[in-house]
């Protein structure tokens, strides 16, 4: 009996070792529902060229924003419209907001009201801006503001590099914050999951530096499904942690990659993109969007990285929207701008 329960142990493990190291049946070779990326898709006014971003989100009347990094990687020193409503039939940017707010403007949400949400996941050198989530009007009227600018920290006021914001039914803002947890070592660096009753007051946070359970190494997007539940990319424990909304742990799921962004719909049909997998990183990984159910977590889809001489192993962005037209887009980091992959027939 002894040399059994040994055996079953072995399997038990060995199996769970393998589904976390490797992503047959998770990756390439599972059906593409959509074409080639159409790279630098989204137009900027003047012809400005698009920076980097790892935010597109869709609003209430399906109008569509994404972040704009002021035409480099971060808006230190520009008064530039960091947020853009862009035009899906044409791809051109209608309207900019929030100029002169931010130093490296990263998540990005759009509420019932159909307001904007955005976190500041850095701050500039002259502690100005950064460390802040604000909310705008959808004329970019500034409504609300959290944590103080360009001031570091934890507790109820401040934030340490918050990397995305979203809030639920009733309102409430959920806050995922440390995006800095990727490198930390320091057991005390702030990374946790800090959450808002609709009208900014501190109401409790969960959550800290680690590998565990309820436990965080870069908390790089948030989203619900259609129960509630509150789903963590945790980008660099290569997984998606799932919890209720008081902060209590459900469940851990390795399949869909090394997520950076992800995206739930009302059919509970979700899309994880996948910017970091490499043989360092995650071995035996590729980069892409994969395409499964937040009800079970099976992955049905895979939209493969964009491979060129300059990223021959493929270069996948950081924010991932399914579009009202049916197509699917990607916020780009490196390769920049917003890649749309239009729907197979």
């Amino acid at each position: 009996m002894r040399n059994l329960r040994i055996v079953i142990a072995f399997v038990v493990v060995s199996s769970a070792s393998l589904f976390s190291q490797s992503e047959v049946g998770t990756g390439p070779g599972l059906p593409d529902p959509f074409g080639p990326p159409e790279l630098m898709w989204a137009k900027l006014p003047d012809g400005r060229a698009w920076g980097s971003t790892a935010g597109v989100e869709i609003g209430p009347h399906n109008e569509v924003w994404a972040i704009e990094r002021c035409s480099g990687t971060r808006c230190d020193d520009s008064d530039l419209p960091a947020v853009q409503l862009l035009d899906l039939k044409t791809g051109k940017a209608i309207r900019g907001i929030g100029g002169g707010m931010f130093a490296y403007p990263h998540g990005l949400h759009v509420d019932r009201d159909g307001n904007i949400w955005v976190s500041d996941a850095a701050a500039t050198k002259d502690g100005k801006r950064g460390h802040q989530v604000v909310k705008f009007s959808p004329d970019g009227k500034i409504l609300m503001t959290l944590g103080e600018a360009g001031v570091p920290g934890g507790g109820p006021t401040h934030f340490n590099e918050p990397c995305d914001v979203i809030t639920n039914r009733n309102g409430e803002i959920f806050v995922a914050d440390g995006h800095g947890g990727a490198s930390a070592t320091d057991p005390k660096y702030v990374t946790r999951i800090v959450v808002f009753s609709k009208d900014g007051k501190w109401l409790r946070e969960w959550g800290k530096l680690g590998t565990g359970p309820g436990e965080f190494k870069n908390p790089h997007a948030l989203a619900f499904d259609s129960r509630g539940r509150l789903f963590v990319a945790d980008r660099f424990n290569s997984r998606l942690q799932i919890f209720d909304q008081t902060g209590k742990f459900i469940a851990e799921w390795t399949q869909f990659g090394m997520p950076s962004g992800l995206y739930i719909d009302r059919n509970d049909t979700m899309y994880v993109i996948d910017a970091d997998s490499n043989a360092k990183n995650h071995p035996g990984w590729t980069r892409g969007i994969r395409i499964g159910s937040a009800r079970d977590g099976k992955v049905t889809a895979f939209v493969p990285p964009t491979v060129n001489e300059k990223y021959p192993d493929g270069m996948a962005g950081e924010g991932v929207l399914p579009g009202p037209d049916g197509n699917l887009y990607a916020a780009e980091n490196v390769l920049r701008g917003i890649t749309r992959y239009l729907k197979k027939p």
